[in-house]
């Protein structure tokens, strides 16, 4: 990934849009713990509304999401299908997310732009 320097405020080279997908992919809670779920191995959508407490339709919608990205795959086993992580370097990003957090603190939630604050509060 490069960034483009030249002018303050103009738009970043098309480099970054791939990059700005894939993150925009994981910038919902809901998607990010259904990765973490999944990290631990196969779910199928009704595992995963039973452990996340939310709605088929929401859980299905973020699981589609996320296939589209290409970050779950789906095996179907007759009439179910069960989904994984496509990338085990997914969880190395996670990872490397988590040591990013734990050095700047609470800098990030603090962010005006994108902390908890900026969403109305903690979810």
């Amino acid at each position: 990934m490069t960034m483009n320097n030249d002018v303050e405020g103009a738009r970043p080279d098309s480099g970054l849009d791939a990059a700005e997908a894939l993150f925009h992919s994981l910038s919902d809670g809901t998607r990010l713990a259904i990765v973490r779920r999944l990290a631990r191995g196969e779910a199928r959508v009704t595992d995963l509304v039973e452990q996340l407490g939310l709605a088929q339709s929401t859980v299905s919608k973020h699981v589609s999401c996320l296939r589209e990205c290409g970050l779950v795959d789906g095996r179907p086993q007759g009439r179910q299908v069960f989904y994984s992580l496509a990338r085990p370097e997914l969880m190395e990003l996670l990872a490397a997310a988590e040591t990013l957090l734990a050095a700047t603190g609470n800098a990030v939630a603090l962010c005006p732009a994108y902390g908890t604050d900026a969403r109305g509060g903690d979810r």
